[in-house]
């Protein structure tokens, strides 16, 4: 993806198009797809937590559970947003 980005020409981070944003808001399926998709990597990065397995060693992985709570108020604040 390539775009700008208020006044700067970002070519590896995009803006979601409005019309995308006005058919989310008003609950298309594939609209808010496409918006989740936009914000997977941040979202995922929010969720990042140190796990542990069953022997007790440390790593970092995604939890599930964050991560779909994140998408959900995601979800719910696009439907609440006030384009017009």
């Amino acid at each position: 993806m390539s775009g700008t980005n208020g006044k700067y020409d970002a070519p590896g981070i995009a803006l979601v198009p409005y019309p995308i944003i006005l058919a989310a808001t008003k609950g298309e399926p594939d609209a808010m797809k496409v918006v989740i998709q936009h914000f997977r990597g941040y979202i995922t990065t929010l969720s990042m937590r140190k796990l542990y397995d069953e022997c007790g060693n440390a790593y970092y992985g995604v939890d599930e559970e964050i991560r779909e709570r994140l998408q959900a108020k995601l979800m719910r604040a696009v439907l609440t947003f006030k384009a017009d």
